[in-house]
């Protein structure tokens, strides 16, 4: 396995972040098998990350299948983090584990905001402004990491999203398929209005990190 000769800079604006992570690692780290690889911690939270789109799309039977989103919104999010856990504490980080890392990472929330915009609990024209923002934020973080050597998370980080996507799916048992209002002829169900709301942040975020890299590269060439 090939290490990181210098240790990536980990920078996580997110005092939720931080905090979820030291529960997480404090009460479930030591219980990881010592077998088990960063690699296959991530795959377990790519097969949970999986289980959220199927059940996500099943809701077109019925709403209940939301509770199957939320088990594998939880399964994906702890598995995310215990992955760079195992990584760092083990001595076993890779360029290779980092980049299946991201892009399962990718593919998780694409996938589950499509799923959404084809339910009856989504509009898919909202859905469509969603689904590549986290991608979009991500590929930024890659560039971070190859040009600067730093892993720099956005303010609303991972457990902001899941926290979005499960509160979304919460409601969407309550509230049913049912339209709150129509702006410009466009039903708005409680799915979208959530999406709607989380959206204004994460465009901001996506926005600022891109134009800081941009900013960063060009101070370097200048140099």
């Amino acid at each position: 396995m090939e290490e990181y000769k210098n240790p990536v800079k980990k920078i996580i604006p997110s005092r939720l972040e931080t905090g979820f992570q030291k529960l997480l690692y404090r009460y479930a780290g030591k219980y990881i098998p010592k077998c088990m690889t960063p690699n296959q911690m991530t795959l377990l939270g790519a097969l949970g990350g999986l289980f959220a789109i199927i059940s996500t799309f099943l809701t077109n039977i019925s709403p209940l299948f939301f509770m199957g989103t939320l088990t594998g919104l939880f399964i994906h999010l702890c598995a995310d983090d215990l992955d760079g856990y195992i990584a760092r504490s083990r001595g076993m980080s890779s360029k290779a584990g980092a980049y299946f890392d991201l892009i399962t990472d990718v593919m998780f929330s694409t996938f589950l905001i499509i799923a959404l915009g084809f339910s009856p609990y989504g509009n898919l024209a909202v859905m469509i402004f969603a689904a590549p923002v986290y991608g979009i934020v991500n590929v930024t973080a890659m560039n971070y990491i190859i040009y600067f050597n730093e892993f720099l998370f956005p303010r609303l980080g991972p457990i902001e999203a899941h926290i979005t996507y499960g509160l979304t799916a919460l409601l969407s048992i309550i509230f049913g398929s049912r339209v709150i209002f129509s702006p410009f002829g466009i039903d708005l169900r409680i799915a979208d209005i959530i999406m709607c709301i989380g959206l204004i942040p994460m465009y901001y975020e996506m926005i600022r990190l891109q134009i800081n890299l941009f900013y960063r590269l060009k101070k370097q060439e200048t140099k």
